[in-house]
């Protein structure tokens, strides 16, 4: 559906209503009267500009960020265009609104905030009646779908069907950071119950009022989900998004042979906090050679981050189990150790070290003491983990091995209420050295002292750096499945997308209003990482053009097939 045809369906909705929505006010004199618009909305003729001016000083005046994403929120189901232009222009404003930090809230409010429909809600208790559902969807051949169970969003817990504010945030993302168009993007949420006392005792919760099912049970429902949806969308992208660690895992390993897809809690989390630790190592003054990294958090997201580091060093010349060993992962439990006496979970098992010599580390300044690490990341979701005594200890680790060494310090959780700490708190604890990266924003901040004054800028390892160049790259290259190299590549494109006034200064991610400059070279990178695996099902003869005239040709190709709203 076009977008002139979804704003005449909604002015007529409307207009019964006495209500049109603001897009009509672009419309020329002749379309309002080919449309039997005239008299139904203002006189006036009001270009993008004033239409963005408008909408953007509604937002400023909203008093929470969650009358801020509700305001948004009604303008995306009333103008797609001027949504979308609002939050491709202004992304460092409004995507933490449109996501983290803000959907936490919206999640945990979720049934109380609904007012309609923006998703695809499939119970387990309508599973016969999937590729039914899945064709209810009214919009025609979505090539990208966020999918989720609810089951651990964030670092807020089992959610249910609250999460789905999660896939709905997700995919509004790939539109604005890719220019996947809106209308190829579906949002779905899978209730298999809940284990979330409150949400069972909330009158106006939305979902089932049960207990998830067992694990098998949800496998199969899963299962049922994705061969469904591989027959109904043959070719949809289907993204993992937050289900309970063990799920994500599994679910991963079981479909990535057979559909198009990926994990971003795993995979994009791990791609992303690659592309900044490339950049960090570069800046650090630790020989690779000696590098050392803990990591506080061994759930989905801390495990797929340090596999996608693995590959860092194998690529390097490591052997796997050499560079496996520059990993020591800590859980609430202490130093993940083979012989620690409880029982791993399965995706654990790949870095439980055994060269502890039967002693067991209990807490994280423990294992720092005994590592000496030159880095320190953070996927534990419980905020101020990193105290002061454990980034002094850092620091002290790092200076040891000489002077000009930077430590590494990556406090990864989202939202900003589960950050391990905070950016002011790292500098001030490493006397300005840290390198930073964190998942959620944090502002940058200017130190003076009686004869010049410090600027100290954050990075931010925000997942959208990667998430949209992998979905659009799978997309575009028509890939039959997504690879392992394709989900590094995104890394090494993001470490490669800095301009010279970002690595100015000292930065290791692009400034988040480059984020859709940087899709482009993510998704142009993992296109052709889709061809040399041999997935991409694009003609020969197309790849053989665009290896004659290179680079530039394939970003014409994007750039052609790319959602951007004029209004």
């Amino acid at each position: 559906m076009s977008s002139s045809s979804r704003a005449l369906s909604r002015l007529r909705a409307l207009a019964a209503n006495c209500s049109p929505p603001p897009e009509g006010l672009s419309f020329t004199p002749e379309q309002r009267i080919a449309k039997n618009l005239t008299g139904l909305i203002p006189h006036v003729l009001e270009g993008n500009d004033r239409q963005c001016e408008r909408a953007l000083k509604m937002i400023r005046t909203r008093q929470t960020n969650i009358d801020k994403y509700l305001y948004l929120s009604n303008l995306k189901s009333q103008n797609v265009d001027l949504f979308y232009r609002l939050l491709i222009d202004h992304s460092k404003e409004l995507m933490p609104i449109v996501y983290t930090p803000t959907i936490g809230d919206v999640c945990l409010q979720y049934s109380t905030l609904y007012t309609r429909p923006e998703a695809l809600y499939i119970s387990i208790k309508q599973r016969k009646s999937l590729k039914t559902i899945l064709r209810n969807w009214p919009y025609p051949n979505p090539e990208i779908c966020v999918v989720t169970d609810g089951s651990r969003i964030l670092g807020l817990g089992d959610l249910g069907i609250n999460g789905v504010g999660i896939p709905i945030g997700k995919l509004a993302l790939y539109t604005a950071a890719a220019g996947i168009h809106p209308d190829k993007t579906l949002p779905i949420v899978l209730d298999c119950g809940t284990a979330n006392e409150a949400n069972l005792k909330d009158p106006l919760y939305l979902g089932l009022r049960a207990k998830r099912v067992p694990i098998a049970e949800q496998q199969e429902f899963m299962d049922e989900f994705m061969q469904a949806a591989a027959e109904v969308y043959p070719e949809m992208v289907v993204q993992f998004e937050d289900f309970e660690s063990e799920k994500a895992f599994n679910y991963l390993d079981r479909y990535r042979n057979n559909y198009k897809c990926f994990n971003d809690d795993i995979q994009g989390t791990g791609a992303v906090v690659l592309g900044g630790y490339i950049g960090a190592v570069n800046l650090s003054g630790v020989p690779v050679e000696e590098q050392r990294l803990v990591f506080m958090g061994a759930g989905s997201a801390g495990v797929g981050v340090a596999k996608q580091l693995v590959e860092y060093y194998t690529k390097r010349g490591l052997s796997e189990q050499a560079a496996k060993d520059k990993f020591w992962l800590v859980d609430t439990k202490g130093l993940v150790t083979k012989d620690r006496g409880d029982k791993l979970a399965e995706h654990k098992k790949y870095f439980a070290r055994t060269d502890n010599n039967g002693h067991q580390f209990r807490s994280l300044e423990e294992v720092i003491e005994y590592v000496k690490p030159t880095a320190l990341v953070g996927l534990t979701a419980t905020h101020g983990v990193f105290t002061e005594s454990v980034v002094r200890a850092l620091k002290a680790s790092v200076d040891a091995g000489g002077l000009g060494r930077r430590p590494i310090l990556f406090p990864l959780s989202n939202p900003l209420t589960k950050a391990e700490c905070t950016f002011e708190q790292a500098v001030a604890w490493t006397d300005g050295t840290v390198i930073f990266a964190s998942g959620s924003p944090f502002s940058q901040f200017t130190v003076k002292t009686s004869d010049h004054a410090v600027t100290y800028y954050p990075n931010q390892g925000n997942n959208v750096y990667v998430f949209p160049g992998i979905g659009l790259g799978a997309i575009l290259s028509k890939a039959s499945r997504v690879t392992d190299n394709m989900i590094y590549t995104s890394a090494a494109a993001l470490a490669g997308s800095l301009n010279a006034e970002e690595i100015h200064k000292g930065l290791i991610y692009p400034r988040i209003e480059r984020v859709r400059e940087a899709s482009l070279i993510v998704a142009r990178e993992v296109m052709k990482a889709a061809r040399r695996d041999g997935v991409s099902q694009l003609p020969e003869e197309q790849w053989l053009e665009w290896e004659e005239w290179g680079d530039p040709a394939l970003d014409k190709y994007i750039k052609a097939r790319i959602y951007d709203p004029q209004l």
